[in-house]
Parts: C-alpha cells; structure tokens; sequence
C-alpha cells in the first residue's frame, strides 16, 4: 500500500445483492442514515473515485454538506471537498450532468483514446493507458494518486471498476449497507461484476464491524 492510496469501497446494496435495478437506475433504496454515513465516509478521504456508468445514471455526485464535518475538514487542513474522480476509457461524458455544476475538483482518468473527445469540464485529465492495450492502468493511476497527495481513496462504484481495483490488489477495505430490499434480476448489477473469481481464488474478507441502525446493517470489512 506504499506505492497507492489507502482505498475502501462504499456501496450500499439490497439484500440479494444487487446496487442498481436491471435497468440500471440510480440506486435510491438507502435511507437517510445511510446517506449520512456515505457522506461521513467522503470526507474522511482525499479523492472519490467511480466509472462513468455511475456518473450516467446519478447525474451528479455527494458533497460534504454537514458542517461538523467541514469543520474537520478545515482543521485537518484540507479542501472542503474531495477531489471527485471520474475513470472512463472512452472519455464520453455529456457535458449537462449536473456533476460539473457542483463546488467540487472535477477530475478524469481515461485513455489516449478517450482525451479526443471533449474533456473541457474537468479541470484536470490524466492518462495511463499502454498503447498495446488502450486500457486503463489502475496499477499506474493510483500509484500517481498517492504521488500527489492523495493518500485516502474512497471508490463509489461501479461493479466493473470495484472488479478492476480487486484484480490488481488495489482496495483495502469494504464498508457495505445492507438495505431490506429485493431487486433481482440476473443482469442488475452487483458490488463487483467483470468475470469473476473461480472460489478457489475468491478474495477472502476480515469483518472488522457490524451495526444494525433501523433496518439497515453497517459492514465493515478488510480484504486480506
């Protein structure tokens, strides 16, 4: 963890498991309390980070709001706001999400390929794409994180970049909301999709806290 942030997946998701209906709407099933406490979580860190495919389908991103909160932040010597990183290979990203229009650093992580469209609304773009692959290296793109200061990462989602990050040995720990719902569906995305571990090779997880708040259940747990 030298060479890369510290990162922790921030998800909440039904009971069966799923973070997204199948038509992959934004998630609304979580409760007020659970808001809170993803809003705690991001300003405890430096960047937030998710794929586009998140971005799409919430239009804009949580800010820190709570002034107890700000007031950390400011003594602790740190902007108002996390730097908000989004990563897509293709670099499209409509220019009217609301996103771009919040107090917050906009910033992309793509690929060559992807800084030919327009990137004008972020005011930093960042490439690490091998040209043999014309794919994204985390690998690389987090150790650059951690080289500029950003040494807390907290990755909202999606299931294919949360898959990535955990491919690469790149996240530290999970913090997932268990809401009482039941969405189904085999094609509703989960906390992690690419194309899976065999369980031989299943990435193993410490429970490090359990609370029930309501409804809800609060995990938190370490990859080892």
């Amino acid at each position: 963890m030298e060479n890369r942030p510290k990162t922790t997946v921030i998800l909440a998701t039904t009971a069966d498991g799923k973070i997204a209906d199948f038509q992959r709407n934004a998630a609304r099933f979580g409760s007020d309390i659970d808001k809170n406490h993803l809003e705690k979580q991001i300003s405890l860190v430096d960047g937030v980070i998710f794929g586009a495919g998140t971005l799409r389908a919430y239009g804009t991103t949580l800010t820190v709001r709570n002034t107890e909160l700000l007031a950390q932040r400011k003594q602790e010597n740190k902007p108002s706001q996390p730097i908000n990183i989004v990563v897509s290979a293709s670099g499209k990203i409509a220019d009217n999400l609301r996103f771009f229009s919040q107090p917050v650093p906009h910033w992309l992580i793509t690929t060559e390929e992807g800084t030919k469209n327009d990137t004008s609304n972020f005011e930093k773009v960042l490439t690490f794409s091998p040209e043999e692959t014309g794919k994204i290296n985390l690998v690389a793109a987090f150790k650059h994180l951690k080289e500029i200061g950003l040494n807390n990462l907290a990755i909202l989602g999606g299931g294919e970049l949360v898959a990535s990050c955990l491919e690469e040995n790149l996240i530290d720990e999970f913090c997932l909301t268990l809401c009482p719902y039941i969405l189904g569906g085999k094609t509703a995305p989960t906390p992690v999709e690419g194309k899976g571990f065999l369980s031989k090779h299943s990435q193993k997880l410490e429970l490090l806290s359990l609370e029930q708040i309501e409804q809800e259940i609060f995990l938190h747990y370490k990859v080892f």
